[in-house]
């Protein structure tokens, strides 16, 4: 669907992400030519804070933006923390129980011991008389007398939201709609979930605890918006705020409330739209994100500069958010991640984060326990004169007796080891993030090109791809606010889920078509009810299927809304031959859901525009500032110090050499060599695999 193009000259948008350590801000004004960065520690206490931090360091009139867009983590903190609103859940009579029983996994699947909270305590969750089969049919008809004494009781006890949950909704909505209508009368505010009109799935618990997330957040992230308006808004802001989805889409702050669950993994989805934009300007279809922050790190797989989306993720364990997003994975190593050693006397890092405040010690903030950065600090990697942080009053002496008297005395080496063991056990846990989004898929990380972001991520790309045999690196022009970029890049999204749940030669192909139809229409109406200036509207379908007996699906791309049923049969069995290996000819393929995915497209970025060209030079030798003492493998090697923002468009270096920018160092190891091509890119041809 065309739209008629906007005038790209007047594209005026900022983009801020939130993260568990910095906040990153990009303003980008066509027309003037103008970009804008900065970069501010994270106010935990109130994300809105490090927003208007960041808006002041960059000395912005928000009078003068026209749009923006922003990545949050308080939905993601809100889950991980607990810190959730007060919500009630009402369910068919039998089954309140099913949110905690879940699939009857364990935390640690070797493990004799584990912890598990259901998302809503027992005592707020409340059964009623009624039922309906698995084919749509009413069993028993809905007691709206209990409907009203269950919304009143949970009301009586505190609760913020509520949840109507009922069995097989999926397949007949209508208890829940009614169900709706009567707490409609009831309830104080919109803070109210109907298990189906989040997700049309089968699945009672998944489904389930989805809206619960949902509902449970609802209040936090409205209570957190509204704040952010007010201060952006008292600030002369005067245009539209969009906010980041999981899926790598963005939705009005107007709408994203009422489906909260959705803005869950919204920072990390950014960064891979960001990659997605980036490989694609640069020629390169198959990607593997590494986002290496001050907190965590994220990686993701982008094939066909298509980033992969699942709705089977979990944010921990029995916490399922079935919900599409960009299938992000997550392990807490960043360069605030804290080093230590357990009870056994071993060497850990991370998860713990010393986060912004106090932060690693490096930062001068009053931190008092080694982290990832600190090692790099001590291996030369990092200028400590370069560091963001508000004091500078920390020596490099302090930093090295912290390393030996908390690490190396119990492991028997000196600080300049211990910092190395603890840049060697992150890396390998970063690793092992990668081989889960690559190898555990049936992907062969040869044949992708890391792409290394965060503040921390290039720094540590290199030792990973040697890792893991990639041959190339990537290190976009601003890696250290690249999850901001795609805040400014990411375009409207609405994803749809219907659950069929029928053999393929069962199938009305007519039924299928329809479905496919409203989900495309309902999807084009919620982006034109947004009112931004788009230059198209897309859509793409999906099936998820499965071999009859088989209880994991696989997810089919189609051409068109319009597929025949042999089609169908054909794309699964060779998708399916594919992931596994295997044909199973003698088996009846099934369709479980149908998916829909409508973006609405924004003007696209020219990501030359990132780039300062006035302080460049001729030659990649004049943009060396100083050489330093840098270590790598056993020894240290006296190391060329370059400024990225001096460094030619087209240049080559061979290691070992690091290049510092404001937002981020780049480590290029001995044996390897970097290139940058015309949009401000570094490329690494990783050495010694």
């Amino acid at each position: 669907m065309k739209i008629n193009k906007t005038n790209s000259e007047k594209f005026n948008v900022l983009g801020i992400d939130v993260g568990g350590t910095f906040t990153d801000l990009i303003y980008v004004n066509k027309e003037n030519n103008i970009i804008e960065f900065a970069k501010v520690p994270t106010s935990s206490e109130n994300q809105a804070f490090g927003v208007m931090n960041a808006i002041k360091k960059a000395e912005l009139d928000l009078e003068k933006v026209k749009l923006i867009v922003h990545g949050t983590t308080t939905t993601t903190n809100a889950l991980l923390e607990r810190k959730l609103s007060k919500t009630g859940f009402i369910t068919t009579k039998g089954f309140r129980d099913v949110i905690e029983l879940g699939r009857r996994t364990r935390p640690n699947s070797y493990g004799m011991f584990g912890k598990f909270v259901p998302i809503i305590p027992r005592d707020l969750r409340y059964e009623v008389n009624e039922r309906i089969n698995a084919s749509g049919k009413v069993i028993k008809s809905l007691s709206e007398l209990e409907i009203i004494s269950a919304a009143e009781k949970l009301l009586k006890l505190g609760c913020e939201s509520i949840v109507i949950h009922f069995l097989h909704s999926y397949a007949n909505n209508q208890h829940e709609l009614k169900a709706l209508e009567i707490i409609s009368n009831i309830w104080p505010n919109n803070y109210i979930t109907m298990g189906h009109s989040l997700l049309s799935e089968n699945r009672e618990y998944e489904r389930g605890v989805t809206a619960a997330i949902n509902a449970s957040v609802q209040p936090i992230l409205e209570k957190y918006l509204n704040k952010l308006e007010k201060e952006l808004f008292s600030n002369g802001y005067a245009g539209e705020l969009l906010v980041m989805n999981g899926n790598g889409g963005t939705i009005s702050s107007k709408l994203v409330v009422e489906e909260a669950a959705k803005t869950v993994m919204s920072g990390p989805a950014s960064g891979v739209i960001a990659a997605a934009h980036t490989g694609k300007s640069s020629g390169i279809n198959n990607i593997i994100t590494y986002d290496m922050g001050g907190t965590s790190t994220d990686v993701a797989l982008i094939i066909g500069n298509e980033p992969s989306v699942s709705s089977d993720l979990e944010v921990e364990y029995a916490m399922p958010v079935h919900v599409p997003m960009v299938d992000v994975r997550t392990v807490g190593a960043g360069g605030g991640s804290i080093a230590k050693l357990n009870l056994a006397g071993l060497l850990e890092v991370g998860p713990e984060s010393a986060g912004s405040k106090p932060g690693p010690i490096c930062y001068g903030n009053g931190g008092t326990v080694p982290t990832i950065s600190d090692a790099n600090l001590l291996l030369g990697r990092l200028n400590i004169s370069k560091i963001i942080s508000e004091k500078k009053n920390v020596s490099m002496n302090e930093i090295k007796n912290i390393f030996n008297s908390a690490l190396g005395e119990g492991l028997g080496l000196d600080e300049v080891q211990t910092a190395q063991a603890v840049v060697k056990i992150a890396n390998t846990k970063m690793a092992g993030a990668i081989r889960m989004v690559s190898i555990s898929l049936g992907v062969d990380p040869r044949d992708f090109t890391l792409f290394a972001f965060g503040g921390a991520g290039p720094l540590h790309a290199s030792s990973l791809a040697k890792e893991l045999g990639i041959p190339k690196v990537l290190v976009p022009a601003r890696p250290g606010i690249t999850n901001a970029l795609g805040c400014v890049i990411a375009d409207l999204r609405q994803d749809f889920t219907k659950t069929l749940n029928i053999p393929v030669e069962k199938v009305n192909v007519i039924d299928l078509h329809t479905i496919f139809k409203k989900q495309k229409e309902r999807g084009e109406e919620l982006i034109k009810k947004q009112g931004l200036e788009l230059t198209e509207i897309s859509s793409s379908f999906s099936l998820d299927m499965q071999f009859i007996g088989q209880t994991h699906i696989l997810r089919i791309n189609l051409d068109d809304s319009k597929p025949d049923l042999k089609y169908i049969q054909k794309s699964f069995e060779d998708a399916y031959l594919i992931r596994f290996k295997v044909e199973l000819p003698q088996i009846k393929a099934n369709i479980v859901n149908i998916n829909t995915t409508v973006q609405g497209h924004k003007i696209p970025l020219d990501l030359a525009l990132l780039n300062n060209i006035s302080g460049k030079v001729d030659e990649a030798e004049d943009a060396i500032l100083e050489y330093r003492e840098v270590f790598f493998k056993d020894k240290f090697l006296n190391t060329p110090i370059y400024s990225r923002d001096r460094l030619p468009f087209q240049f080559k270096i061979k290691g070992p050499a690091i290049i510092e920018q404001m937002d981020t160092t780049t480590l290029i190891e001995p044996n390897d060599e970097a290139y940058g091509d015309d949009l401000g890119n570094i490329f690494i041809e990783v050495g010694d695999f």
